[in-house]
């Protein structure tokens, strides 16, 4: 039998600002979504103040006043490379990891699990924090679903430990009595607001529902009974399928109603396309450009658009997808409107080394386009962009709002903290 072991990052946005800031500890603080429009993170004592996910940073901002609450803008970067950091250490601890999000991954511990399953998992959450500096809580069971809710009750059960095994069958019981149907991983609100119509309130409840009622709600939903009753159903991919798709969008800080301006920002975003490609060792065969105002303005001042072409020959040189775009770009754009969001979007994506060039396509291309984008990839390592196409536009006034980002204390050297 499989046994899993979810380990989720806890508060993890605010364990990463933390781990440069020990002053933070013991602090309510909370992080910030792009433009720095809605808290995404928040901390324990944060959240013992009733703030909710999801809340407009205008809706609370003389609360945040007045408790002295910490806020930050989203700092992807940092968080990017700790959750790195966070994976390649979990991979050590386990054969076989699957990584779920950036702060989440499942771990099959059937192998290094002889008996006493919790004790592995404290092993595993007290070897991520002396390596890493993050606190994770640890949930076990025999079915993904069942880790979820055990990863669940460990976050909210002080006396675990950070660790909840699931496998036997009284204890999950008990657990699934006491949690809410809406909670269990796989239902979504409006089939959560159906089993609550039909008397269906609990994750026991949905436990012994019988197959022929579950058939009248989503495909999944049956799965999803299965798993709570310790039926493995969904199973591991250590081998996920290969990426179909890239995109690099942003919402502006300010509206943009310039041609060039726009067209600028399109490049940026073309040129990160690229350079994400070579870094994955893959190549798109198509692209797709889009530009939009706001959805939130007056309706007769509203334009959204999208246009996608195909390389002739799959590609990642900077230049040959930033030209594309740029075509795409004049195809879609129309004067008079205020832009307040646009993207590339790279699809059809293969392989590098798997890539068939066309018949015409000159021999002596490839190497020497390899090797320039080499080059100008080796001297921007780090994300300091200091080599940049004419027809770029780097960050700006354009770039998101971020009025009270951290330093990128693990990406760049001159944000390195020093230590006296």
């Amino acid at each position: 039998m499989t046994v899993y072991a979810l380990v989720d990052c806890n508060n993890f946005y605010v364990s990463c600002e933390r781990l440069f800031q020990p002053a933070l500890c013991g602090v309510p603080v909370v992080v910030l979504s792009n433009n720095d429009g809605c808290i995404v993170a928040r901390s324990a004592e944060a959240k013992a103040l009733g703030i909710a996910m999801g809340t407009p940073l205008f809706k609370v901002r003389e609360l945040l006043r007045r408790h002295r609450v910490r806020v930050f803008s989203s700092n992807y970067a940092l968080y990017g490379d700790i959750s790195a950091r966070v994976m390649a250490t979990l991979e050590q601890l386990a054969p076989r990891v699957e990584i779920y999000s950036i702060d989440e991954a499942f771990l099959d511990i059937s192998a290094i699990c002889a008996g006493d399953a919790v004790a592995v998992g404290r092993r595993i959450a007290a070897t991520v924090y002396r390596h890493v500096g993050v606190p994770v809580s640890v949930g076990i069971a025999p079915t993904k679903t069942l880790a979820k809710l055990a990863n669940n009750a460990a976050k909210r059960q002080p006396d675990s430990g950070g660790v909840v095994d699931l496998r036997d069958a009284a204890a999950r019981l008990r657990l699934l009595e006491i949690t809410d149907v809406g909670e269990v991983w796989g239902v979504g609100r409006r089939t959560a607001e159906k089993l609550r119509g039909r008397g269906i309130v609990s994750a026991a409840q949905l436990a012994r529902l019988d197959r022929a009622t579950a058939r009248r709600y989503p495909v999944t939903l049956a799965r999803t009974v299965r798993e709570l009753n310790g039926v493995e159903c969904i199973a591991m991919d250590d081998a996920p399928a290969p990426q179909r798709q890239m995109v690099c969008s942003r919402s502006f800080a300010r509206r943009i109603d310039e041609r060039e301006a726009l067209r600028q920002a399109v490049c940026e975003f073309a040129s990160r396309i690229a350079a994400r490609l070579r870094r994955q060792q893959q190549c798109a065969g198509a692209l797709q450009v889009f530009i939009r105002t706001s959805a939130f303005g007056d309706s007769d001042r509203c334009y959204a658009n999208a246009a996608t072409a195909a390389l002739d020959t799959p590609g990642n040189d900077s230049r040959v997808i930033m030209g594309l775009a740029t075509r795409l770009f004049e195809q879609l754009w129309r004067g008079g409107y205020a832009y307040a969001k646009a993207g590339v979007i790279a699809s059809d994506l293969v392989a590098q080394q798997r890539v068939q060039p066309g018949l015409f396509d000159a021999v002596d291309t490839p190497p020497r386009s390899a090797a320039l984008m080499h080059a100008i990839d080796t001297i921007n390592d780090g994300g300091r962009g200091r080599v940049w196409f004419g027809s770029q536009r780097p960050e700006r006034d354009w770039f998101m709002r971020r009025a009270n980002v951290s330093a990128a204390y693990t990406t760049r050297w001159d944000s390195l903290p020093l230590v006296k």
